[in-house]
């Protein structure tokens, strides 16, 4: 755990402190488009934060590569090169897209490539087990069709989810928290070397959202643009794709016992179909909504609109912030709710729990107006908004009571001040109204 954790610092390190560099280049480069009518953001931002992510990823990579207890993840498996070789093809058709706006078609033909590339390096769906029948082994072209497929689908989802400030690295982070647990326990709990891979891709991917963040947050500073959210969505898939295709089910040794505690314990097995859509299970959702509105309108399933799930919530009333935290509890809910019944399928307390988040999650966006308020003692680690009216009432009050207590005492000659702001005195004052041309009369 230890040198996971060191992997994820130091990719985010490297991804915070290269994105500040990256922003002066991206302003110099002229990565700044025009505000678009489906913008939510008012004044133009430079893109191209992907650049920072990428060399966060080398970065994770190359530090898991020196550390005694990963070393031996690069020796016997051929993922992490093929990982680094997918991502550094899709994050340069990104650069492309950030700086020229290149068309969507040739977006899909990169993606597809990337996916191809890492299919040809070992990273691929060798077999899927399928409730009821069991661990089906697929041929090449299968498996090379499904993997492409998968690799394509969660890319676009991301990209579709990245629209407010924040949001597309925080969801992705929140449910790769979720997977990270996911794979560590079925390397350790079930001694599964074929999953350590996937588990040093979330640990990195991780790293590179975190550091992100702190310049994506709203408002923000820098987009991460295409070639952020395609390198992100490329590293997603290449984790689920590991720890579902690579892993074989029938190491865990969970046949045994009465049929019906079989089936409880075979939940581990069934959940590598469930967690990549958890994953993804609101961006994907969003692209399913996004195609069927465009082509029910006689548009291209490509052409960007206005109808995506955080616009409709601002659209109710949710500002940006309430917004992107609203979507953030989906994906957590959704994401952990598949961990916990991975962990305890048997436990009715795990439904309960996810029903009552549920029914929480729900009254929040009925709620659009509601500003809750923290109590006294959380007021200086909030923002404004959250604090009470009545100490930022009183806090106003005690203010003005002490300037009307300057301005009623006489100076030192017994002449009485006179207000700043009001003109009068030798014309306007220096910080009052005052005419912007001279009186021509």
């Amino acid at each position: 755990m230890r040198e996971y954790l060191l992997t994820l610092c130091i990719t985010a390190a490297v991804t915070y402190l290269l994105t500040g560099p990256v922003r002066k280049f991206a302003i110099v480069a002229g990565a700044m488009p025009e505000i678009r009518a489906r913008d939510v953001h008012r004044e133009p931002t430079p893109r191209l934060g992907g650049i920072a992510m990428f060399f966060g990823l080398c970065a994770g990579l190359l530090a898991a590569d020196h550390l005694t207890s990963l070393n031996w993840v690069f020796e016997k498996s051929n993922e992490p090169r093929a990982l680094l070789s997918g991502a550094a093809l899709i994050w340069l058709i990104g650069v492309l897209d950030d700086k020229f706006e290149i068309d969507a078609l040739i977006k899909l033909g990169g993606q597809m490539i990337a996916a191809g590339v890492m299919v040809m390096q070992g990273l691929t769906i060798l077999w899927l087990p399928i409730p009821g029948v069991g661990n089906v082994a697929l041929t090449q072209w299968q498996g090379t069709l499904l993997t492409v497929a998968l690799v394509v689908i969660t890319i676009n989802a991301v990209n579709f989810v990245d629209g407010l400030d924040g949001l597309a690295a925080g969801m992705v982070c929140i449910a790769t928290v979720a997977f990270f647990l996911y794979a560590y326990r079925v390397w350790v709990s079930y001694g599964i070397e074929a999953a350590a891979p996937a588990t040093l891709f979330a640990s990195i991917l991780m790293g590179m959202c975190l550091g992100f963040l702190p310049h994506n947050m709203h408002p923000a500073r820098i987009f991460m643009g295409d070639s952020g959210s395609m390198l992100i969505g490329l590293v997603l898939a290449a984790g689920a794709i590991s720890i579902t295709g690579q892993v074989d089910p029938d190491v865990m040794n969970l046949f045994s016992g009465s049929e019906r505690a079989t089936v409880h314990q075979m939940v581990p097995v069934y959940i590598p179909l469930l967690m990549p859509l958890t994953i993804i299970a609101i961006p994907a959702a969003d692209l399913v909504l996004a195609i069927v509105r465009r082509t029910w309108r006689g548009q291209s399933p490509f052409a960007a609109d206005r109808g995506h799930l955080h616009h409709r919530l601002l659209e109710i009333g949710h500002s940006h912030s309430r917004a992107v935290l609203i979507m953030y509890f989906w994906s957590a809910l959704i994401a952990f709710g598949a961990l916990a019944y991975s962990v305890n399928s048997a436990s009715m307390w795990i439904v309960l729990g996810v029903v009552f988040l549920s029914a929480v999650g729900l009254v929040l966006l009925l709620l659009p107006r509601f500003t809750p308020r923290v109590p006294v003692w959380a007021q200086r680690f909030v923002p404004p908004r959250y604090r009470r009216r009545r100490a930022a009432a009183e806090a106003e009050r005690a203010v003005e009571g002490v300037a009307e207590d300057a301005a009623d005492e006489p100076d030192a000659e017994g002449r009485a001040p006179v207000t700043a702001g009001v003109s009068g005195v030798n014309g306007a004052t220096a910080i009052g109204p005052h005419r912007r041309f001279p009186d021509r009369s």
